[in-house]
């Protein structure tokens, strides 16, 4: 998820933190940088325009050039800035908790957007058990038109905690009505109706959808959106609003190689707020969108608290008060960093590392370069356990005959100890940024 522009970001703020200082040349170079990153991810030409004015304005305006911390500085402006392009000024949020609720899901075929009802009702029930409510979740299909659709979200709802409701109607108005009503006689608190889709925009599928909108008048309309379509995607966001209206996207299939642009854009351009990521095909393969979160990993700084807060069923507490800590007081050691990957090791692969923790994106990896990938973690986390304490403390004393015993003991090069140190170096970088905008 943002692997592209996440890798883009980080190399140019990796140059930036590099330089000695920062003059309207080289902050031009990396303006100009930035415009092509967001073009090559496929983020509109006019929105790329706007940011990149925005953020020229806020350099001139509060004279970066000229700051203790021209580079870091620099870095909070862009961070801000795709922020205020991820935020929904509107403020809109789901409520899951009041009764009788129907949610109405629209979406093209391929979409995902039965796969997407499956995981939003195991959202729904998992986000109550957290908040110590218990509720009853339902869903159901008037997606008549595609082969089996109906069996496919009674079968993948099994193993989610929800209740499948089928109508024997055949009319998608009827079958809509017919499918809440037996939700509600069977006291069900929530219900989710998964609609028709096509391969394309068409007229049939949009009137139905405004007749079912008419007759059940739900809480909520959620549009589901292809994350891989990228412009196209925005366009028929457009089309949905335009005839059906709805209050919030799901972007699917951000675990692909979508370039990220549909995200960074979608907001701006509907006016609409992204509500959630689909990431996979699991039931809980599902996350809420956080802006600025997601602003912090599109720029390569990592998202460090959505990193604690997936850890919290296999971490311990006092580990995971302590990673914090380190964090917010800006003391990023390197045993830190070895407790980092030793943290996310536990939750999967090198991937979900790559996405969460501060610089990475440094480390220029692709999907080809996973398992050499996973070696050098390994080697990393090996040469860390051939330090003394003091020496994971204070890398700074690392001689030469220090690196020389570090190297023998872990069976590695003293270029491979000298690697994991500059790695380490551009991360601390991140992470005394991460420290002064108070993540």
């Amino acid at each position: 998820m943002f692997d592209f522009i996440s890798k883009k970001f980080s190399s140019i703020f990796s140059w930036v933190t590099g330089q000695s200082k920062l003059t309207e040349k080289n902050v031009g170079e990396v303006i100009d940088k930035i415009k092509d990153t967001l073009l090559e991810a496929d983020v509109p030409y006019d929105v790329v325009e706007n940011f990149i004015d925005q953020v020229s304005k806020e350099v001139i305006g509060q004279k970066v050039l000229t700051s203790l911390k021209p580079a870091e500085h620099l870095m909070k402006i862009v961070h801000d800035k795709v922020v205020q392009f991820l935020s929904d000024e509107n403020n809109f949020s789901l409520s899951f908790f009041n009764p009788k609720t129907v949610i109405m899901v629209m979406g093209l075929q391929g979409s995902g957007k039965t796969t997407t009802v499956a995981k939003l009702v195991s959202y729904a029930i998992d986000l109550a058990k957290k908040n110590g409510k218990k509720i009853k979740v339902g869903a159901g299909s008037v997606d008549f038109y595609r082969p089996a659709a109906v069996d496919q979200l009674q079968i993948i709802l099994k193993n989610t905690g929800g209740f499948f409701y089928r109508s024997s109607l055949t009319d998608p108005v009827a079958a809509a009505q017919d499918i809440v009503n037996q939700a509600y006689q069977d006291s069900c608190d929530l219900v989710f109706l998964d609609t028709a889709g096509r391969m394309h925009i068409d007229n049939q599928m949009l009137d139905e959808l405004k007749h079912i909108d008419a007759n059940l008048k739900p809480k909520y309309k959620l549009l589901v959106v292809d994350g891989m379509t990228g412009q196209e995607s925005l366009n028929i966001a457009k089309n949905f609003n335009d005839t059906v209206g709805f209050d919030g996207t799901i972007l699917t299939k951000m675990d692909s190689d979508a370039r990220g642009g549909l995200a960074f854009a979608f907001r701006y351009v509907l006016n609409k707020p992204i509500l959630f990521l689909a990431t996979g095909e699991k039931a809980g393969d599902i996350e809420l969108f956080k802006p600025d979160r997601m602003a912090s990993r599109i720029i390569g700084m990592g998202d460090m608290m959505s990193l604690v807060e997936k850890a919290q069923e296999k971490i311990k507490q006092n580990d995971q008060e302590a990673l914090y800590k380190s964090m917010m007081e800006g003391k990023f050691t390197l045993q830190d960093f070895a407790n980092q990957i030793e943290m996310v090791n536990k939750l999967g692969s090198l991937s979900k590392l790559a996405k969460y923790l501060p610089g990475m994106g440094s480390f220029n990896l692709t999907n080809d370069m996973i398992e050499k990938g996973e070696q050098e973690m390994k080697r990393f986390k090996s040469i860390i356990a051939s330090m003394t304490p003091k020496e994971r403390l204070q890398p700074k004393i690392l001689d030469t005959s220090r690196k020389n015993r570090i190297a023998r003991g872990s069976g590695v090069t003293i270029s491979d100890v000298n690697s994991l140190l500059n790695k380490f170096e551009q991360s601390q970088q991140f992470v005394k940024l991460f420290r002064r905008m108070g993540r």
